[in-house]
């Protein structure tokens, strides 16, 4: 894909195929049934895969260029960490249910929520589901459960949608994503407990992005996140986080469990967060790690991997993926202008602070 200098980490910017890391990435995974799946997939689910993950991407460049003029204050990003997902939801069916972060805002753009409406949260106008009282939103009639900034608050919540799926016999699985910071929290075991004791189909993934707003994991976390399996009594995978085909596979097996009635599972993804907590302390964060680390995992970008994938082994021409860039660009930029268009016209009026606000009288 096109690279944006002005916008991206400099390990994109200048991003180049490793034919030994596109090898890699085709052998990431040696388990048979995730082979199985991945080579399942058509051309067609691969480009609409390449698809999302390019949304993803231009999403994330646009906020930041945002934030350059001015616009908007900050934005967080998932840069870097779209195959964790874009590839899970590429594992759902559209009756499923899902609980983003704010750093999966990937996961409105594979429900298939507008960009626009994506856009305005940050824009803070009343064209969305929070009348622009707050940028964490989601559809719950596209199955997003809009999530609040108190990270570890949805485990619970999706614990509960799929409690409601098994009681009601329906073939149904609830996802949600926590940060590996966001598992210190008491109500993410909670909601872990629960949803493993009751036998619920709830998928919970562990975005192991390696540190928690400026913390990095070591100092926080002691011990393997996939050895949290075994104490909640539920299977736990591994995946590659930058690998969207291995983050598909693994959510598969996970929602076919949920739906054969058989509960839980965890999912841990190792990643890495290339920025900083929101747009404001990139700089900060660059000197949270080595300099290599970096290196290390932009060489890794899961876009750029999948493409070089794409083109080796499944010999998908680059003419046919800059068609679906342009295609993906020409989008992003006609919500980003219409949005924008917007912002005064659809500011929230102070009449309306209270609506839909409810409290128990003393």
């Amino acid at each position: 894909m096109k690279r944006y200098p002005a916008f991206e980490f400099p390990e994109y910017v200048h991003w180049a195929e490793d034919l030994k890391l596109t090898k890699a990435y085709h052998q990431v995974t040696q388990n048979p049934k995730r082979r199985e799946l991945i080579e399942s997939l058509s051309i067609d689910q691969l480009k609409e895969i390449y698809r999302q993950l390019i949304t993803a991407r231009l999403h994330d460049i646009q906020l930041k260029r945002w934030v350059k003029q001015g616009v908007i204050t900050k934005a967080w990003l998932g840069s870097g960490e779209e195959a964790v997902t874009i590839g899970m939801c590429a594992a759902l069916n559209t009756e499923d249910v899902v609980g983003p972060m704010i750093r999966n805002a990937g996961a409105l753009i594979a429900r298939s929520v507008p960009l626009e409406v994506c856009f305005a949260a940050y824009l803070g106008t009343t064209d969305t589901i929070t009348r622009g009282r707050d940028l964490h939103i989601g559809d719950p009639t596209r199955g997003v459960i809009p999530p609040i900034s108190h990270v570890g608050d949805l485990v619970p919540v999706m614990a509960g949608c799929a409690l409601a799926f098994r009681l009601r016999g329906e073939p149904r699985v609830a996802m949600t994503w926590t940060g590996d910071g966001a598992t210190a929290t008491g109500i993410f075991h909670e909601g872990m407990r629960v949803a493993a004791s009751l036998n619920a189909p709830l998928i919970s993934v562990i975005q192991d992005n390696q540190v928690a707003l400026g913390t990095r994991n070591e100092v926080h976390h002691r011990g393997d996140f996939s050895a949290w399996g075994e104490v909640y009594g539920i299977p736990c995978l591994n995946v590659d986080g930058n690998n969207v085909l291995d983050c598909y596979a693994a959510a598969r097996i996970a929602a076919e469990r949920g739906r054969q009635g058989q509960g839980s599972t965890l999912i841990v993804a190792k990643t890495f967060r290339m920025g900083g907590h929101a747009t404001h302390d990139e700089r900060e964060a660059r000197g949270l790690f080595d300099e290599s680390v970096y290196q290390y995992w932009g060489a890794r970008d899961p876009i750029g991997c999948f493409e070089a994938w794409l083109k080796t082994y499944k010999e998908v021409s680059q003419a046919d993926l800059e068609i679906i860039e342009k295609e993906v660009t020409d989008a992003v930029d006609t919500a980003a202008r219409s949005a924008q268009s917007r912002k005064q016209s659809h500011a929230p009026s102070p009449d309306e602070l209270q609506v839909g606000v409810f409290a128990h009288p003393l």
